[in-house]
């Protein structure tokens, strides 16, 4: 399918063929018809992509705290090899469109193939012939209503929550600052409500088209009556309320609306302006009332809502997103709103760049809402897309799942290994032909079919969401191909019984992403306490830091939580360590009435092994940053080694200490042990019962925190 797409680290806007995305539970797959270039918020985004690196930081300041406060907890190189991958991207833009539903999986029932449909969302809702949207973001549209209405909706319902906030009344007198697109759609609904609307703008275009949509008096910023103007229109009182639509890099829109708001009055704070707000003379003497409106209301960054598809109870919250919405396509039906006149230019999607050039000035022609069109196109359903043509490898893998992580972790060390890159697999098809452009990969698909049913692939690499782990390598291994699964193996009991009975009696080799044992200074420790015949004491102890628990890894169905998803590694750890298996463990966490936090983030596990060792994890969530995130003593026979965060550690032995300058977590060395192992027909570098026993472990800790009891480790294979 065709798609718009920018190069974030060059900034180029070009139109290219991508795998259509996937379908998954909770989200309809839409053929778009149009979809909408937001001028305002598409201008911003487009330039920060095509600014240098100075001009990124200049615009995204967070962006910069983010990656120093990275330095320092994972080094420069690392960072900066995050950095470039985020940089090396390729960006989706829209978020506005219209289509036909062709297939959906819904969790309601609500969509059926062939229902014309409004679709909302960043990174959703993309300029492109298919775009897969979230269950909540998808609203059905009216008779009576056109494709090219209904791809105005997004905006529309940014637009109603905005007037949802002022909570006019009848006869109000209301200013609008800034009548672009969102303004233009915000005075028809103010006037639709019974208001007298007045409009401001810097463009003598825009505000005579205001003055045909909904605005009784329409002036420029700068007119030298303007404020007399507005003292007539209100009697002297000043707006009930000024909603500011602007996007605006000054102040300017913040005091205006002060300075022209009655006592007591509202100011609504929709487009993006700069907010320093003056305390005097006007916010504070006449007590005025500052609200933000977010976005197209209630549920948006809620990822319950966008990505799961749960709804909020209609009595409770009357305006959800989808709410708003389905209320403005109804507006759209009664024709209450009329859009034509804001409709200056349609382009077909392989003219984008054009339109691209008249949003950005490089084309100088007047224009509000500028529409892209879909026509039909045989490939726009096709999953997979031939991007290189390099000769394969012994080893010829296949990912699952590219993101951040496999970027810069996975896909780097299978080259360094020798291996060829076939086939790169994601959800969105933007990603794969980005990651498989970037990295060499023969084919970029969204079908993991067409890795799994490719004969010349022999290896499976896994990174894709907790949840789909185990079914991914259940279907590899029945696929006879050899896998490699980042961490953890499976989120319960169920999903790990039916690993194990596939497993057993393949000869497939299973690998799961458990780094640590292979870093320089863990193996260094090991060899120096090989042959003591004792057993081990070891602590651990893991300054994690806090994350929120609307992030994907701490949700129990996607991600499955820290103890399934992180704390493996360091029960994996315990294992490399003794060469034992584990038999009991006993886990207890904090207690806390404080609702931000994870209780189950901040714990203390003991472990007991067959040799008699035993091993302590102490792993917290709220600790400092400033301290290294990982810390390791392994205590036998008189010995002591010590790794301080995997960047170096020391050795105590014979009353002397020793400094050991061995740095990495071992991500470069488990990926080449295991090509190794491929293509020298040797043993699993970890073997499927250590594997097997260290995610058992995760789930009895699991049990243990909920009976408050100690945990059997049954030997089940």
């Amino acid at each position: 399918m065709k798609q718009v797409i920018q190069n974030f680290k060059t900034g180029e806007l070009f139109v290219d063929d991508v795998p259509v995305p996937s379908l998954s539970k909770g989200t309809v797959l839409v053929e778009n018809k149009f979809s909408l270039i937001s001028a305002g918020t598409e201008r911003s985004t487009v330039s920060v992509g095509k600014a240098n690196l100075l001009g990124k930081a200049r615009q995204r300041p967070d962006l910069v705290a983010q990656v120093l406060q990275n330095i320092k907890k994972e080094g420069l190189k690392a960072t900066l090899d995050k950095v470039k991958t985020k940089l090396d991207s390729l960006k989706a833009l829209g978020y506005s469109t219209s289509g036909v539903v062709h297939a959906t999986m819904d969790t309601k029932g609500v969509f059926k193939p062939g229902d014309r449909v409004a679709c909302a969302g960043q990174d959703y809702a993309s300029h492109a012939e298919v775009v897969a949207i979230p269950q909540n973001l998808v609203a059905k549209i009216p008779d009576g209503v056109t494709f090219e209405e209904a791809s105005f909706t997004t905006l529309g319902a940014i637009a109603l929550q905005g007037v949802r906030q002022a909570n006019p009344t009848l006869g109000e007198n209301i200013c609008v600052i800034g009548l672009g697109l969102l303004g233009q759609i915000t005075c028809q609904l103010l006037n639709a409500n019974g208001c007298n609307v007045f409009g401001i703008d810097l463009s003598p275009k825009l505000v005579e088209i205001s003055k045909e949509n909904g605005a009784i008096v329409s002036m420029l910023r700068n007119e030298a009556n303007l404020m007399a103007a507005v003292e007539n229109f209100t009697k002297g009182h000043g707006f009930d309320s000024v909603i500011i639509t602007a996007a605006a890099p000054t102040n300017d829109p913040i005091e205006l609306s002060a300075e022209i708001t009655k006592k007591k009055g509202k100011v609504i704070v929709v487009g993006a302006v700069k907010m320093d707000i003056p305390r005097d003379p006007h916010f504070y003497r006449k007590e005025l009332e500052l609200k933000l409106s977010c976005s197209y209301g209630p549920g948006r960054y809620d990822v319950s809502y966008e990505e799961e598809g749960i709804d909020y109870p209609y009595a409770y919250v009357r305006w959800t997103e989808q709410r708003n919405m389905e209320a403005f396509l109804q507006l759209l039906a009664r024709k209450t709103i009329n859009l034509k006149p804001l409709i200056t230019h349609v382009f077909d999607i392989a003219e984008a760049e054009k339109a691209y050039d008249i949003v950005l000035g490089k084309i100088k022609e007047p224009h509000i809402g500028i529409l892209l069109k879909y026509g039909d196109n045989e490939d726009k359903l096709k999953t997979i897309y031939n991007v290189n043509a390099t000769p394969i490898s012994k080893i010829n893998a296949g990912f699952i799942g590219a993101g951040s992580f496999a970027q810069s972790y996975l896909i780097p060390y299978v080259k360094t290994g020798h291996g060829s890159l076939d086939t790169v697999v994601t959800t969105k098809g933007i990603t794969a032909k980005n990651v498989a452009e970037k990295f060499g990969f023969n084919k970029a698909s969204s079908n993991t079919s067409d890795v799994y049913s490719n004969p010349e692939i022999n290896t499976v690499f896994i990174a894709t969401p907790h949840n789909s782990h185990a079914k991914y390598v259940i279907e590899g291994i029945k696929a006879n191909k050899h896998i490699f699964v980042e961490k953890p193996l499976a989120m319960n009991y169920a999903e790990l019984e039916e690993v194990k009975k596939v497993y057993n009696g393949n000869t497939s080799k299973l690998m799961v992403g458990f780094n640590r044992r292979f870093s320089p200074i863990a193996q260094e420790i090991k060899n120096r306490l090989k042959g003591a015949n004792e057993p081990l004491v070891m602590n651990i102890r893991v300054n994690a830091g806090y994350i929120p628990k609307d992030h994907w890894t701490q949700i129990e169905e996607v991600g499955g939580g820290r103890i399934v998803g992180e704390m493996c590694h360091f029960i994996d750890l315990m294992q490399f360590f003794t060469d034992a298996k584990p038999v009991s463990i006993f886990a207890d966490c904090i207690t806390s009435e404080n609702s931000l936090i994870t209780v189950a983030d901040n714990i203390n596990v003991l472990v007991k092994f067959s040799d008699g060792s035993i091993g302590n994890l102490i792993y917290v969530a709220n600790g400092d940053k400033s301290l290294p995130k990982e810390h390791i003593e392994v205590f036998c026979a008189g010995k002591v080694g010590i790794i301080n965060d995997f960047r170096d550690g020391v050795f105590h032995s014979g009353n002397k200490v020793e400094k050991l300058k061995l740095a990495g977590k071992g991500h470069k060395q488990e990926i080449l042990a295991f090509i190794d192992a491929l293509t020298s027909e040797k043993n699993s570098p970890i073997s499927f019962e250590s594997i097997y026993n260290t995610t058992l472990v995760t789930f009895k800790i699991q049990d243990s925190l909920k009976t408050g009891l100690p945990q059997k480790i049954d030997d089940r294979l």
